[in-house]
Protein backbone atom coordinates (compact mmCIF):
# COMPACT_ATOMS: atom_id res chain seq x y z
CA UNK A 1 0.00 0.00 0.00
CA UNK A 2 1.24 3.50 -0.97
CA UNK A 3 0.66 6.84 0.71
CA UNK A 4 1.95 10.03 0.68
CA UNK A 5 1.15 11.75 4.22
CA UNK A 6 1.35 8.24 6.04
CA UNK A 7 -2.09 8.43 6.84
CA UNK A 8 -5.86 7.64 5.19
CA UNK A 9 -7.72 11.07 4.67
CA UNK A 10 -11.18 10.78 3.06
CA UNK A 11 -12.13 12.47 -0.50
CA UNK A 12 -15.34 14.15 -1.36
CA UNK A 13 -16.73 10.84 -2.92
CA UNK A 14 -16.97 9.27 0.92
CA UNK A 15 -13.92 7.15 0.07
CA UNK A 16 -10.82 6.81 1.94
CA UNK A 17 -7.47 7.86 0.48
CA UNK A 18 -6.45 4.40 1.56
CA UNK A 19 -9.88 2.49 0.40
CA UNK A 20 -9.18 4.56 -3.05
CA UNK A 21 -5.56 4.36 -3.38
CA UNK A 22 -5.78 8.18 -4.08
CA UNK A 23 -2.12 8.67 -4.13
CA UNK A 24 -1.86 6.80 -7.64
CA UNK A 25 0.55 3.96 -6.11
CA UNK A 26 -1.87 1.03 -8.35
CA UNK A 27 -2.62 3.62 -10.99
CA UNK A 28 0.53 3.67 -12.35
CA UNK A 29 0.69 0.10 -14.26
CA UNK A 30 -2.55 -1.29 -16.23
CA UNK A 31 -4.04 -4.43 -15.06
CA UNK A 32 -2.78 -7.41 -16.46
CA UNK A 33 -6.04 -9.51 -16.89
CA UNK A 34 -6.60 -11.15 -20.26
CA UNK A 35 -9.74 -8.54 -20.57
CA UNK A 36 -8.00 -5.73 -20.14
CA UNK A 37 -5.29 -6.85 -22.48
CA UNK A 38 -7.96 -7.07 -25.12
CA UNK A 39 -9.51 -3.70 -24.19
CA UNK A 40 -5.75 -2.26 -24.43
CA UNK A 41 -5.52 -3.91 -27.98
CA UNK A 42 -8.68 -2.32 -29.17
CA UNK A 43 -7.52 1.06 -27.53
CA UNK A 44 -4.10 1.01 -29.84
CA UNK A 45 -6.36 1.58 -33.00
CA UNK A 46 -6.53 5.18 -31.59
CA UNK A 47 -3.01 5.57 -31.22
CA UNK A 48 -0.25 6.62 -33.88
CA UNK A 49 3.38 7.76 -33.45
CA UNK A 50 3.50 11.79 -32.41
CA UNK A 51 5.74 14.09 -32.90
CA UNK A 52 5.25 14.33 -28.86
CA UNK A 53 6.62 11.66 -26.70
CA UNK A 54 6.34 13.37 -23.60
CA UNK A 55 4.26 16.59 -22.55
CA UNK A 56 5.49 18.88 -19.56
CA UNK A 57 2.52 20.98 -18.06
CA UNK A 58 3.44 23.79 -15.88
CA UNK A 59 0.26 25.05 -14.15
CA UNK A 60 -0.11 28.26 -13.08
CA UNK A 61 -2.97 27.71 -10.36
CA UNK A 62 -5.65 31.25 -9.95
CA UNK A 63 -5.16 32.54 -12.93
CA UNK A 64 -1.88 34.58 -14.37
CA UNK A 65 -2.70 38.31 -15.29
CA UNK A 66 -2.14 37.61 -19.54
CA UNK A 67 -2.25 41.73 -19.68
CA UNK A 68 0.90 41.87 -17.16
CA UNK A 69 2.80 38.91 -19.21
CA UNK A 70 2.04 37.91 -22.79
CA UNK A 71 -0.15 40.34 -24.52
CA UNK A 72 0.51 43.82 -22.92
CA UNK A 73 -1.59 46.90 -24.19
CA UNK A 74 0.51 50.32 -23.67
CA UNK A 75 -2.00 52.21 -25.42
CA UNK A 76 -4.49 51.03 -23.00
CA UNK A 77 -6.07 53.56 -20.08
CA UNK A 78 -3.76 53.03 -17.14
CA UNK A 79 -6.45 51.49 -15.29
CA UNK A 80 -6.02 48.58 -17.91
CA UNK A 81 -2.35 48.69 -18.96
CA UNK A 82 -0.77 48.22 -15.45
CA UNK A 83 2.55 48.63 -14.24
CA UNK A 84 4.99 46.77 -16.70
CA UNK A 85 6.09 48.14 -20.17
CA UNK A 86 6.73 45.37 -23.10
CA UNK A 87 9.95 44.46 -24.39
CA UNK A 88 11.54 42.95 -27.24
CA UNK A 89 11.69 39.21 -28.31
CA UNK A 90 13.80 37.18 -30.17
CA UNK A 91 11.04 36.88 -32.65
CA UNK A 92 10.82 40.18 -34.41
CA UNK A 93 7.69 42.34 -33.72
CA UNK A 94 6.47 40.15 -30.95
CA UNK A 95 6.62 41.98 -27.50
CA UNK A 96 6.21 40.76 -23.94
CA UNK A 97 6.38 41.98 -20.37
CA UNK A 98 9.76 43.53 -19.36
CA UNK A 99 9.03 40.87 -16.04
CA UNK A 100 10.09 38.41 -18.38
CA UNK A 101 13.61 38.53 -20.21
CA UNK A 102 15.15 35.42 -20.30
CA UNK A 103 11.59 34.07 -21.76
CA UNK A 104 11.95 36.56 -24.15
CA UNK A 105 15.14 35.20 -25.91
CA UNK A 106 13.62 31.98 -26.29
CA UNK A 107 10.63 33.15 -28.16
CA UNK A 108 11.99 31.70 -31.10
CA UNK A 109 11.39 28.21 -29.85
CA UNK A 110 7.67 29.06 -28.92
CA UNK A 111 4.18 29.75 -30.16
CA UNK A 112 2.22 31.79 -28.15
CA UNK A 113 -1.82 32.05 -28.20
CA UNK A 114 -2.97 34.73 -27.20
CA UNK A 115 -6.95 34.06 -27.26
CA UNK A 116 -7.41 30.93 -24.63
CA UNK A 117 -11.15 31.88 -23.64
CA UNK A 118 -13.74 29.51 -22.51
CA UNK A 119 -16.61 29.77 -20.11
CA UNK A 120 -14.92 27.79 -16.88
CA UNK A 121 -15.06 30.65 -13.97
CA UNK A 122 -13.34 28.28 -11.33
CA UNK A 123 -10.43 28.19 -9.11
CA UNK A 124 -9.10 24.61 -10.31
CA UNK A 125 -7.62 22.71 -13.28
CA UNK A 126 -10.46 21.08 -14.04
CA UNK A 127 -10.29 23.24 -17.91
CA UNK A 128 -6.42 22.54 -18.36
CA UNK A 129 -5.63 19.08 -17.64
CA UNK A 130 -9.64 17.88 -19.38
CA UNK A 131 -10.22 20.09 -21.92
CA UNK A 132 -14.02 20.32 -20.42
CA UNK A 133 -14.90 23.55 -19.48
CA UNK A 134 -18.97 23.56 -19.17
CA UNK A 135 -18.66 22.89 -15.43
CA UNK A 136 -19.36 25.06 -12.49
CA UNK A 137 -17.65 25.85 -9.20
CA UNK A 138 -20.55 23.97 -7.63
CA UNK A 139 -20.76 20.56 -9.22
CA UNK A 140 -17.05 20.39 -10.51
CA UNK A 141 -14.61 22.35 -7.19
CA UNK A 142 -13.73 18.96 -5.50
CA UNK A 143 -12.41 16.22 -7.36
CA UNK A 144 -15.16 13.32 -7.92
CA UNK A 145 -15.50 9.87 -9.28
CA UNK A 146 -17.76 11.22 -12.16
CA UNK A 147 -16.03 13.80 -13.67
CA UNK A 148 -14.14 13.77 -16.93
CA UNK A 149 -10.44 12.05 -17.00
CA UNK A 150 -7.21 13.90 -17.35
CA UNK A 151 -4.85 13.87 -20.56
CA UNK A 152 -2.78 11.84 -18.11
CA UNK A 153 -5.17 9.49 -17.09
CA UNK A 154 -5.98 8.72 -20.66
CA UNK A 155 -2.61 8.60 -21.52
CA UNK A 156 -2.08 5.53 -19.00
CA UNK A 157 -5.53 4.11 -19.84
CA UNK A 158 -4.06 3.79 -23.61
CA UNK A 159 -0.56 2.32 -22.48
CA UNK A 160 1.40 5.34 -23.62
CA UNK A 161 5.35 5.13 -22.46
CA UNK A 162 7.70 3.47 -20.54
CA UNK A 163 6.74 0.99 -18.08
CA UNK A 164 10.03 1.60 -16.38
CA UNK A 165 8.94 4.97 -14.74
CA UNK A 166 5.65 6.79 -13.46
CA UNK A 167 4.14 7.70 -16.89
CA UNK A 168 1.95 10.14 -15.06
CA UNK A 169 3.33 12.06 -12.49
CA UNK A 170 2.39 15.80 -10.96
CA UNK A 171 5.03 17.49 -8.72
CA UNK A 172 5.24 19.09 -5.89
CA UNK A 173 2.04 18.26 -4.21
CA UNK A 174 -1.45 17.97 -5.40
CA UNK A 175 -3.93 20.46 -6.13
CA UNK A 176 -5.65 21.96 -3.14
CA UNK A 177 -5.11 25.39 -1.54
CA UNK A 178 -1.73 24.51 0.32
CA UNK A 179 -3.14 20.77 0.02
CA UNK A 180 -5.97 21.17 2.29
CA UNK A 181 -8.49 20.15 -0.29
CA UNK A 182 -8.49 18.17 -4.00
CA UNK A 183 -9.05 20.11 -6.85
CA UNK A 184 -10.94 18.60 -9.38
CA UNK A 185 -8.90 18.20 -12.98
CA UNK A 186 -5.72 15.66 -12.66
CA UNK A 187 -7.48 12.29 -11.61
CA UNK A 188 -8.46 9.33 -13.52
CA UNK A 189 -12.39 10.21 -12.88
CA UNK A 190 -14.52 7.87 -14.22
CA UNK A 191 -11.82 5.84 -15.83
CA UNK A 192 -10.84 4.63 -12.21
CA UNK A 193 -8.52 6.17 -9.87
CA UNK A 194 -5.84 2.98 -11.26
CA UNK A 195 -4.99 5.67 -13.83
CA UNK A 196 -4.44 8.72 -11.23
CA UNK A 197 -1.37 9.96 -11.12
CA UNK A 198 1.66 9.62 -8.76
CA UNK A 199 1.43 13.03 -7.15
CA UNK A 200 4.90 13.84 -5.36
CA UNK A 201 5.12 15.08 -1.76
CA UNK A 202 6.49 18.59 -0.63
CA UNK A 203 7.72 18.89 2.68
CA UNK A 204 6.72 23.09 2.13
CA UNK A 205 9.25 25.35 3.74
CA UNK A 206 10.14 29.38 2.51
CA UNK A 207 12.48 31.64 2.97
CA UNK A 208 10.47 33.71 4.66
CA UNK A 209 6.89 34.85 6.46
CA UNK A 210 4.59 35.23 3.62
CA UNK A 211 0.67 35.70 3.18
CA UNK A 212 -1.96 34.96 0.95
CA UNK A 213 -1.12 38.33 -1.42
CA UNK A 214 2.36 38.83 0.24
CA UNK A 215 4.75 35.98 -1.86
CA UNK A 216 7.99 34.27 -0.28
CA UNK A 217 9.89 31.80 -2.22
CA UNK A 218 9.08 28.52 -1.71
CA UNK A 219 12.30 26.18 -0.88
CA UNK A 220 12.46 22.32 -1.16
CA UNK A 221 12.31 19.34 -3.27
CA UNK A 222 9.49 16.96 -4.44
CA UNK A 223 10.15 13.80 -3.37
CA UNK A 224 8.31 10.39 -4.00
CA UNK A 225 5.40 9.30 -1.86
CA UNK A 226 6.80 6.75 1.09
CA UNK A 227 5.40 3.07 1.14
CA UNK A 228 3.57 1.80 4.10
CA UNK A 229 6.17 -0.88 4.48
CA UNK A 230 9.16 1.74 5.19
CA UNK A 231 8.01 3.51 8.55
CA UNK A 232 11.39 5.08 8.14
CA UNK A 233 10.67 6.77 5.17
CA UNK A 234 7.67 8.39 5.88
CA UNK A 235 6.87 12.26 4.34
CA UNK A 236 7.40 13.97 7.89
CA UNK A 237 10.58 11.87 8.06
CA UNK A 238 12.73 12.12 5.46
CA UNK A 239 15.67 13.06 6.78
CA UNK A 240 17.81 15.85 4.46
CA UNK A 241 21.06 14.68 5.36
CA UNK A 242 20.81 11.61 2.98
CA UNK A 243 20.02 11.99 -0.57
CA UNK A 244 16.79 10.59 -1.79
CA UNK A 245 18.47 7.79 -3.31
CA UNK A 246 20.50 6.57 0.10
CA UNK A 247 16.96 6.94 2.08
CA UNK A 248 15.36 4.58 -0.28
CA UNK A 249 17.89 2.03 -0.15
CA UNK A 250 17.56 2.06 3.44
CA UNK A 251 14.09 1.00 3.62
CA UNK A 252 13.80 -1.39 0.32
CA UNK A 253 16.50 -2.92 1.91
CA UNK A 254 14.33 -3.28 5.08
CA UNK A 255 11.31 -4.56 3.53
CA UNK A 256 13.39 -7.17 1.65
CA UNK A 257 14.77 -8.70 4.95
CA UNK A 258 11.04 -8.28 6.05
CA UNK A 259 9.96 -10.69 3.38
CA UNK A 260 7.21 -8.23 3.11
CA UNK A 261 7.11 -8.16 -0.44
CA UNK A 262 6.58 -11.67 -0.47
CA UNK A 263 3.08 -10.50 1.28
CA UNK A 264 2.26 -8.26 -1.49
CA UNK A 265 -0.17 -9.42 -4.37
CA UNK A 266 1.18 -9.52 -7.77
CA UNK A 267 0.36 -6.61 -8.73
CA UNK A 268 1.61 -4.76 -5.30
CA UNK A 269 5.20 -6.21 -6.08
CA UNK A 270 4.67 -4.30 -9.75
CA UNK A 271 4.17 -0.97 -8.38
CA UNK A 272 6.81 -1.51 -5.90
CA UNK A 273 9.33 -2.46 -8.26
CA UNK A 274 8.09 0.34 -10.47
CA UNK A 275 9.06 2.80 -7.78
CA UNK A 276 12.16 1.42 -6.31
CA UNK A 277 13.37 1.05 -9.78
CA UNK A 278 16.90 2.32 -10.45
CA UNK A 279 15.21 4.48 -13.01
CA UNK A 280 13.12 5.65 -11.07
CA UNK A 281 14.63 6.42 -8.53
CA UNK A 282 17.78 8.09 -10.77
CA UNK A 283 14.59 10.22 -11.98
CA UNK A 284 14.26 11.44 -8.43
CA UNK A 285 17.85 12.10 -7.03
CA UNK A 286 18.90 15.69 -7.81
CA UNK A 287 22.30 15.35 -5.85
CA UNK A 288 24.13 14.22 -9.10
CA UNK A 289 22.86 16.97 -11.17
CA UNK A 290 25.19 19.28 -11.98
CA UNK A 291 25.45 22.39 -9.66
CA UNK A 292 25.30 24.63 -13.01
CA UNK A 293 22.10 23.22 -14.06
CA UNK A 294 20.27 23.27 -10.77
CA UNK A 295 21.62 27.19 -10.37
CA UNK A 296 19.73 27.48 -14.36
CA UNK A 297 16.69 26.00 -12.65
CA UNK A 298 16.54 28.20 -9.46
CA UNK A 299 17.12 26.81 -5.48
CA UNK A 300 13.61 26.55 -4.90
CA UNK A 301 10.57 24.33 -5.27
CA UNK A 302 9.64 25.53 -8.64
CA UNK A 303 12.73 25.09 -10.02
CA UNK A 304 13.88 21.41 -8.53
CA UNK A 305 10.19 20.21 -9.80
CA UNK A 306 11.23 21.55 -13.52
CA UNK A 307 14.59 19.99 -13.08
CA UNK A 308 12.90 16.51 -11.90
CA UNK A 309 10.65 16.76 -14.47
CA UNK A 310 13.24 17.20 -17.57
CA UNK A 311 14.83 14.26 -15.56
CA UNK A 312 11.68 12.40 -15.54
CA UNK A 313 10.79 13.10 -19.41
CA UNK A 314 14.27 11.49 -19.99
CA UNK A 315 13.81 8.40 -18.02
CA UNK A 316 10.42 7.78 -20.57
CA UNK A 317 7.42 9.56 -18.29
CA UNK A 318 4.93 10.46 -20.79
CA UNK A 319 2.88 13.31 -18.90
CA UNK A 320 4.77 15.61 -15.86
CA UNK A 321 2.95 18.28 -14.58
CA UNK A 322 3.91 21.09 -12.13
CA UNK A 323 1.33 22.36 -10.50
CA UNK A 324 1.83 26.30 -9.20
CA UNK A 325 0.12 26.43 -6.53
CA UNK A 326 0.57 27.23 -2.35
CA UNK A 327 -1.74 29.41 -0.77
CA UNK A 328 -0.28 30.58 2.23
CA UNK A 329 3.14 31.99 0.96
CA UNK A 330 1.76 33.78 -1.67
CA UNK A 331 2.94 31.13 -3.89
CA UNK A 332 -0.66 30.96 -6.67
CA UNK A 333 -1.83 33.37 -9.44
CA UNK A 334 -4.89 34.76 -8.17
CA UNK A 335 -4.08 37.92 -7.85
CA UNK A 336 -7.30 40.03 -6.29
CA UNK A 337 -4.74 41.98 -4.41
CA UNK A 338 -1.75 43.15 -5.08
CA UNK A 339 -1.23 41.67 -8.81
CA UNK A 340 1.78 44.38 -9.79
CA UNK A 341 3.73 43.62 -6.19
CA UNK A 342 3.09 39.69 -6.62
CA UNK A 343 4.09 40.02 -10.34
CA UNK A 344 7.15 41.53 -9.20
CA UNK A 345 8.13 38.35 -7.38
CA UNK A 346 6.10 35.21 -8.87
CA UNK A 347 7.22 36.83 -12.40
CA UNK A 348 11.05 36.74 -12.09
CA UNK A 349 10.54 32.80 -11.32
CA UNK A 350 8.28 32.14 -13.71
CA UNK A 351 10.71 33.75 -16.37
CA UNK A 352 13.91 31.44 -15.09
CA UNK A 353 11.86 27.95 -14.64
CA UNK A 354 10.56 28.68 -18.33
CA UNK A 355 13.72 29.45 -20.11
CA UNK A 356 15.96 26.86 -18.09
CA UNK A 357 13.28 24.35 -19.18
CA UNK A 358 13.39 25.28 -22.80
CA UNK A 359 17.01 24.96 -22.90
CA UNK A 360 17.99 22.18 -20.99
CA UNK A 361 15.34 19.90 -23.26
CA UNK A 362 16.98 21.51 -26.06
CA UNK A 363 20.36 21.02 -25.47
CA UNK A 364 19.94 16.93 -24.74
CA UNK A 365 18.14 17.27 -27.67
CA UNK A 366 14.74 16.00 -26.31
CA UNK A 367 12.96 19.56 -27.22
CA UNK A 368 11.42 18.34 -30.54
CA UNK A 369 10.32 14.79 -28.71
CA UNK A 370 8.59 16.89 -26.13
CA UNK A 371 5.85 19.29 -25.32
CA UNK A 372 6.17 22.61 -23.22
CA UNK A 373 3.19 23.97 -21.86
CA UNK A 374 2.97 26.99 -19.82
CA UNK A 375 -0.65 28.20 -18.92
CA UNK A 376 -3.11 28.65 -16.06
CA UNK A 377 -7.17 27.96 -15.93
CA UNK A 378 -8.03 31.60 -17.10
CA UNK A 379 -6.99 35.31 -17.58
CA UNK A 380 -7.53 38.29 -15.39
CA UNK A 381 -9.89 41.37 -16.24
CA UNK A 382 -8.46 43.90 -17.96
CA UNK A 383 -8.79 46.56 -15.31
CA UNK A 384 -7.21 46.90 -12.39
CA UNK A 385 -9.45 46.84 -9.06
CA UNK A 386 -9.66 48.98 -6.44
CA UNK A 387 -7.07 46.80 -4.25
CA UNK A 388 -4.46 47.07 -6.86
CA UNK A 389 -5.79 43.59 -8.44
CA UNK A 390 -7.09 41.82 -11.13
CA UNK A 391 -10.17 39.26 -11.04
CA UNK A 392 -11.07 36.50 -12.75
CA UNK A 393 -11.47 36.12 -16.44
CA UNK A 394 -11.61 33.28 -18.31
CA UNK A 395 -12.69 35.00 -21.54
CA UNK A 396 -9.32 35.46 -22.53
CA UNK A 397 -6.25 33.83 -21.48
CA UNK A 398 -2.72 32.68 -22.60
CA UNK A 399 -0.86 29.29 -23.62
CA UNK A 400 3.00 29.40 -24.47
CA UNK A 401 3.96 26.09 -26.46
CA UNK A 402 7.69 24.84 -26.91
CA UNK A 403 8.59 21.90 -28.93
CA UNK A 404 7.05 18.36 -29.24
CA UNK A 405 6.00 18.94 -32.36
CA UNK A 406 4.79 22.79 -32.40
CA UNK A 407 5.99 25.79 -34.48
CA UNK A 408 8.50 27.93 -33.97
CA UNK A 409 7.84 32.18 -33.68
CA UNK A 410 4.66 32.06 -34.31
CA UNK A 411 1.44 34.32 -32.14
CA UNK A 412 -1.86 32.80 -32.69
CA UNK A 413 -4.74 35.35 -31.77
CA UNK A 414 -5.25 38.42 -31.60
CA UNK A 415 -7.47 40.33 -28.62
CA UNK A 416 -9.36 43.71 -28.35
CA UNK A 417 -7.59 46.44 -27.40
CA UNK A 418 -7.95 46.16 -23.53
CA UNK A 419 -7.41 42.16 -23.67
CA UNK A 420 -10.60 41.95 -22.71
CA UNK A 421 -11.88 39.29 -25.74
CA UNK A 422 -10.33 37.65 -28.80
CA UNK A 423 -10.79 39.58 -31.69
CA UNK A 424 -10.08 36.48 -34.21
CA UNK A 425 -8.96 32.98 -33.67
CA UNK A 426 -10.19 31.93 -30.12
CA UNK A 427 -9.24 28.77 -28.86
CA UNK A 428 -11.17 26.62 -25.83
CA UNK A 429 -10.22 24.54 -23.57
CA UNK A 430 -11.42 21.52 -25.81
CA UNK A 431 -9.40 22.68 -28.77
CA UNK A 432 -5.81 22.91 -26.68
CA UNK A 433 -6.74 19.36 -25.43
CA UNK A 434 -7.14 18.37 -29.21
CA UNK A 435 -3.53 19.60 -29.91
CA UNK A 436 -1.85 18.00 -27.62
CA UNK A 437 -3.82 14.44 -27.78
CA UNK A 438 -2.99 15.14 -30.94
CA UNK A 439 0.94 15.62 -30.82
CA UNK A 440 0.94 12.56 -28.68
CA UNK A 441 -0.27 10.92 -31.54
CA UNK A 442 -3.83 9.92 -29.67
CA UNK A 443 -6.83 10.21 -31.77
CA UNK A 444 -8.84 13.51 -30.14
CA UNK A 445 -12.34 12.12 -31.05
CA UNK A 446 -11.85 8.59 -29.25
CA UNK A 447 -14.57 8.06 -27.11
CA UNK A 448 -14.57 6.90 -23.15
CA UNK A 449 -17.29 5.65 -21.36
CA UNK A 450 -18.17 7.76 -18.36
CA UNK A 451 -20.06 6.06 -15.53
CA UNK A 452 -23.77 5.49 -17.08
CA UNK A 453 -21.76 3.96 -20.11
CA UNK A 454 -22.15 6.75 -22.29
CA UNK A 455 -19.19 7.75 -24.56
CA UNK A 456 -17.77 10.88 -24.35
CA UNK A 457 -15.07 12.07 -26.51
CA UNK A 458 -11.58 12.37 -24.56
CA UNK A 459 -11.67 16.02 -25.95
CA UNK A 460 -14.94 17.04 -25.75
CA UNK A 461 -15.49 18.46 -29.16
CA UNK A 462 -12.55 20.28 -29.20
CA UNK A 463 -10.49 20.25 -32.77
CA UNK A 464 -6.64 20.14 -32.88
CA UNK A 465 -5.30 24.04 -33.17
CA UNK A 466 -3.60 23.55 -36.87
CA UNK A 467 -2.21 26.77 -36.64
CA UNK A 468 0.32 25.85 -34.08
CA UNK A 469 1.28 22.20 -35.51
CA UNK A 470 4.51 22.25 -37.52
Amino acid sequence: MLRVFGSATRPCDGLTRREALRVGGLSLLPALSLPRLLEARERSSAVRPGTARSVVLLNLLGGPPHIDLFDLKPAAPKEVRGEFGPIDTAVPGVQISELLPLTSRVMDRCTLIRTYSHRYNSHNPYNVYTGFDLGSDRDNYFAKRSDHPSMGSVCQYLDLGSSEVPRYVILPAYPGHSQALRRAGPYGGYLGSRYDPLFTVWDKKFAGKGSFYEPTTALGVPVLPSLDSLADVTADRLDRRHSLLEQLDRGVRAVERSRAVESMSHFQQQVFALLTSPETRRAFDLSHEPEAVLDRYGRHVWGASLAICRRLVEAGSTFVSVNWEEADSGNHWDMHNNNFGMCRILVPTLDQIVSALILDLEDRGLLDSTLVVVMGEMGRTPKVNGNSGRDHWPQCGFVLLAGGGTRRGLVLGRTDAQAAYPADRPVSAGDLVATIYHLLGVDPTLTVDDLSGRPVHIAHGGQPVWEVIA
